[in-house]
């Protein structure tokens, strides 16, 4: 059986959607039983850049498409959804089985926010898709409630335990070191851990914090040396795997302060390089990160993220816990090869005849 994936370049894309992507392309276990192969519809880039590309995907899609038995759709919200919509419609016109993946953190927000025939386009998309995977339990249940669907089904993005074992490192020994991996801006909280670390360096001036990522870079480099934050707040911009198990090596915290998040990829990858973990209590984070392994607090609540900072730089023994535990769970729940397993059994699933709405976890 063909299966094509279809989203944003594996190469000239940023994300935690070209990561998860790719991680299917390459996966061995998927490989035995499929012929696995990934369809580009979306680069970085200016407007026109982007733009034009998403025209050129969709004309070669066009020459291409019919030897594929199976269409893994790959979406998030806005353009993305509009964009997948005409691979969808183009498959299912042919009888082609296809199967949308939801990945954008603000998807309900932006459904609610359209009108009329845009919103109505978001109604079809789901209708055609065969199964819809939503990345928790808490999305699966929401998404039941605001579509109508043949099938929706939970697939936890998965994270590749063994390729982290070199970030691990000795949590006692960089108790002071905070890191935040993903896109700099408002939606992901930095304004407000560069405020949070503002107050706890008060209390403990040896704090430090890397913002790796890309974004509001420049506007965040501005704003740290406007608040006098050189020493405390590095800003990397973004940076490419190597340097990312560099950067994990030297943290004993990842934090991700974000107002909207589905579930994201650089907390998978801080627990499985043995990690405490800071975030807030949105999208599937609460579903993943409890008080055994990490701290959740609201989002934009600022001295609650300046409290747990420096409960985290204070205390080696809840460090050392929290990242044992994280390792744990990232292997035993949320590994790789269990999510591959469970994405095997989707797909054989719908191409036998589809999955029946509520159907057990083929993982579980």
């Amino acid at each position: 059986m063909k299966v094509l994936e279809i989203g944003p370049s594996e190469t000239r894309a940023q994300g935690g959607m070209s990561e998860v992507i790719r991680s299917i392309r390459e996966s061995e276990i998927l490989g035995r039983e499929f012929e696995m192969d990934s369809f580009p519809s979306y680069i970085d880039g200016s407007l026109p850049v982007r733009l034009l590309y998403s025209v050129y995907g969709c004309l070669r899609f066009l020459t291409c498409w019919r030897k594929y038995d199976l269409f893994h759709i790959h979406t998030a919200e806005r353009g993305s959804t509009f964009r997948k919509n005409f691979y969808l419609r183009t498959v299912k016109w042919a009888g082609k089985k296809a199967i949308v993946h939801i990945h954008g953190a603000e998807y309900l927000t932006f459904y609610d926010g359209l009108a009329g025939r845009r919103k109505g386009v978001v109604d079809g998309f789901f209708r055609r898709a065969d199964l819809v995977l939503a990345l928790s339990g808490s999305w699966k249940r929401e998404l039941e409630d605001r579509f109508s669907m043949r099938a929706c089904e939970t697939l936890y993005n998965g994270v590749d335990s063994a390729r982290l074992q070199a970030a691990v490192s000795d949590p006692a020994e960089r108790g002071n070191a905070f890191l935040m991996l993903g896109r700099l801006g408002e939606r992901k909280g930095t304004y407000d851990l560069i405020a949070a670390v503002e107050l706890a360096v008060r209390l403990n001036p040896a704090l430090t914090v890397c913002l790796a990522g890309d974004g509001e870079v420049e506007k965040v480099r501005a704003l740290v040396k406007e608040k006098g934050l050189e020493k405390n707040i590095t800003v990397p911009g973004w940076i490419d795997r190597a340097e990312k198990l560099r950067r994990l090596r030297d943290a004993a915290t990842v934090v991700l302060p974000s107002y909207h998040e589905g579930l994201p990829m650089s907390i998978l990858e801080g627990m499985a390089a043995g990690k405490a973990i800071i975030s807030t209590t949105v999208g599937a984070i609460p579903e993943v990160v409890g008080p055994e392994n990490g701290i959740l607090v609201a989002p934009g609540d600022v001295p609650a993220l300046a409290e747990a900072l420096l409960r985290c730089s204070g205390s080696a023994e809840l460090l050392a816990g929290m990242a044992r535990r994280n390792q744990e769970k990232a292997e035993q729940v949320f590994g790789i090869r269990r999510m591959h397993l469970r994405l095997a059994e989707y797909y054989k699933q719908v191409m036998e005849g589809g999955v029946q709405d509520g159907a057990k976890n083929p993982a579980d």
